[in-house]
């Protein structure tokens, strides 16, 4: 198996390098679940991501949720794209979506942060669920931006999130009030997605980067 790996540095250094526009809500969600990005993608092949977890409200969830995630493929009339676990040796399948759709760790992301705030704040899933849904259909700003990719300058675009900034509850979310989704793409990342961050105050994080694509010759 060929194993390439590639290395993501955060290329904000300084307020300069990025600019931002807005983006309409059909826009911003068109964006996110951008459709094609695992048409170039080898059915033999297999993306590889990282997510790290910490939460003060759960302290427990960092051992149980911090592992790799795996993107592989099983072929048919229509391709699905298969999620799995891994954790110290362990598997576990996260569930199986169609191929042509588009790549579903932007669905893993968001249903993972709904469960999380769920678990350490309390309160409805639905209620959570809901409101990130409407987040994703509101006018938002796109940062440009670059990051280094195996040596390369890339460009990126970032979007920022914040479901809960109006909401009339957001005082008894402990903390979860402030939450932000912040999700960065590029042309130049296999899959697109280079990093999803769900990150709420000193309460909770969760980040999901991209950490390599792997094929077989």
């Amino acid at each position: 198996m060929i194993r390439i790996v590639v290395f993501v540095l955060t290329a904000v250094l300084s307020a300069g390098m990025v600019t931002a526009s807005p983006l309409a809500g059909d826009k911003t969600y068109d964006m996110l679940f951008r459709t094609g990005t695992l048409d170039e993608i080898g059915r033999d092949a297999e993306l590889v991501y990282h997510r790290e977890v910490t939460s003060a409200l759960k302290p427990e969830a960092q051992g149980r949720d911090t592992g790799d995630i795996a993107l592989s493929f099983r072929a048919g009339q229509a391709p699905l794209a298969l999620l799995e676990f891994r954790q110290d040796g362990k598997y576990r399948a996260l569930g199986s979506f169609p191929a042509s759709v588009g790549n579903p760790m932007i669905m893993y992301f968001y249903e993972t942060v709904v469960r999380d705030m769920a678990e350490a704040a309390g309160g409805s899933p639905f209620y959570i669920r809901n409101r990130v849904k409407d987040a994703l259909i509101q006018t938002s700003d796109i940062e440009e931006g670059q990051a280094v990719i195996a040596g390369k300058t890339v460009t990126t675009q970032t979007i920022r999130l914040y479901p809960f900034a109006d909401d009339p509850n957001r005082d008894r979310m402990q903390g979860f009030g402030d939450l932000e989704l912040r999700v960065t793409m590029s042309e130049e990342v296999p899959g697109w997605y280079m990093s999803l961050v769900a990150q709420a105050a000193d309460v909770y994080k969760s980040e999901i980067s991209f950490d390599r694509l792997d094929e077989t010759p």
